[in-house]
C-alpha cells in the first residue's frame, strides 16, 4: 500500500485545511498592510474600503453559486478552478500599478475563493464516511478559520516588515501551487446524487442587494447620507430585498431558504452574526491604521497588537462548539453579548 492510497484522508484534509487557510487569512492580513497600500498607491480611504469589501462582497455573493456548482460539475473540478483563480488573483494583486487594479484583482481572489471554502467542506464530508472520524475532521477544518486569523495580522506585519505590502499577496502564490499539485493528486472527484438547478434571478437579485448596500455605506461619507445617489442605492437594495421575497418562495430548488427565516433563534442568530462579523470588520479596517498611522507602530507592531483577538478565536472557537452541545446556546450567546 502507497502512500498515496494509505494516506489519502489525510492529505485531502491537509489540502481542504490549506484552502480554507489561504482564504480567511486574506481577510486579516491585507487590514496589516492598508497603510503602505495608501501610502504607494495614492489611495482614498474608499479606495481602502473597497480593497478589504470587493473580497468579502464577492465571497458572500456567489458562496451558494459555487456549492450547488460543485455538486454539478464535480467538487475535485470546482476546486481546482478556485485555487487557480485564487492564486492568479493573489498573483495580480502583487502586481497591482494602482489601487483600481488592486481592488479587480481582490475580486478575482474572492471569486476563487468561493469555490475553496463550501466546496472543501463537501470534499471533508465525503471523505470521511465515518461518522465519528468525519465529525473529528470538521472540527480540524473549522479550527483552520480561528488559526488563520490569528496567523493573518502577525504574518502581514511581518512581510511588510521585511518585502513591502506586496509580499501579503505573495505569500498564497507557493500554497495554491502546492495545493494544485495535491489536489490532482489525491483529491477524488464527487458530485451529490441530485444537483441544484441554478437560481439565475435570485443570484442577480442578491448581488444587487449586497452591492448595493455596500456601495451606499462606503460612498455615504464623501457624499453623504442624504445623496441621491446614496439613498437611490439603498432604494434598489430594498426593491432587491422584494424582488427575493416574491421570487425565491416560487423556486423548487430556490437559491435561499428563506422559510429557514421563520424560525426566531435561527434569524436572530443570523442577525448577531452579521452584527458580531461588522463589527469585527470595522475593528480591523480602523485599528491597524490608528496603530501605524497615529500610533506610530510598524507593520509588524501592529499585527502583534491584534494578535489576542485571533487567539482568542482560534482558543475559543473549538471549545464553545463543545459548550453549546452540551449546554445550549443561550450561555455561550449571553457571554459572547456581553464581551460585545
Amino acid at each position: 500500500m502507497n502512500v498515496r492510497t494509505a494516506h489519502r484522508p489525510a492529505l485531502v484534509l491537509a489540502v481542504c485545511c490549506a484552502s480554507i487557510v489561504v482564504v480567511v487569512m486574506d481577510i486579516s492580513i491585507v487590514t496589516v498592510a492598508l497603510p503602505a497600500i495608501r501610502r504607494d498607491l495614492g489611495a482614498s480611504v474608499s479606495g481602502l474600503q473597497w480593497t478589504v469589501d470587493a473580497y468579502t462582497l464577492v465571497l458572500a455573493g456567489f458562496l451558494v453559486l459555487a456549492g450547488s456548482a460543485a455538486d454539478r460539475f464535480g467538487r475535485k473540478r470546482v476546486f481546482q478552478c478556485g485555487l487557480a483563480a485564487f492564486g492568479l488573483g493573489s498573483l495580480l494583486c502583487s502586481l497591482a500599478p494602482g489601487i483600481g487594479w488592486l481592488i479587480a484583482a481582490r475580486a478575482l481572489q474572492a471569486a476563487g475563493g468561493t469555490m475553496l471554502n463550501p466546496v472543501a467542506m463537501a470534499i471533508v464530508a465525503t471523505t470521511f464516511p465515518n461518522p465519528a472520524e468525519r465529525a473529528r475532521a470538521i472540527g480540524v477544518f473549522g479550527s483552520m478559520s480561528g488559526l488563520a486569523l490569528a496567523l493573518g495580522p502577525i504574518l502581514g506585519g511581518a512581510l511588510v516588515d521585511g518585502f513591502g505590502w506586496r509580499a501579503v499577496f505573495w505569500v498564497n502564490v507557493p500554497i495554491v501551487a502546492a495545493a494544485l499539485v495535491a489536489t490532482a493528486l489525491f483529491v477524488p472527484e464527487s458530485r451529490a446524487p441530485r444537483a441544484r438547478r441554478f437560481d439565475p434571478l435570485g443570484q442577480l437579485l442578491v448581488l444587487v442587494v449586497l452591492g448595493s448596500v455596500v456601495y451606499a455605506l462606503i460612498e455615504s461619507r464623501p457624499l453623504g447620507w442624504t445623496s441621491p445617489l446614496v439613498l437611490g442605492l439603498f432604494a434598489l437594495a430594498a426593491l432587491g430585498v422584494a424582488g427575493l421575497l416574491v421570487h425565491e418562495p416560487r423556486r423548487a430548488d430556490p437559491l435561499l431558504e428563506l422559510h429557514l427565516f421563520r424560525s426566531v433563534a435561527f434569524s436572530s442568530a443570523i442577525v448577531m452574526a452579521v452584527l458580531a462579523l461588522c463589527g469585527f470588520g470595522i475593528f480591523l479596517f480602523t485599528a491597524t491604521q490608528y496603530l501605524q498611522d497615529v500610533r506610530g507602530l510598524t507593520p509588524l507592531s501592529a499585527g502583534l497588537c491584534l494578535l489576542p483577538v485571533g487567539l482568542l478565536v482560534l482558543v475559543l472557537s473549538p471549545r464553545t462548539g463543545r459548550l453549546v452541545g452540551t449546554h445550549g446556546p443561550r450561555v455561550p450567546l449571553v457571554v459572547a453579548g456581553s464581551a460585545l
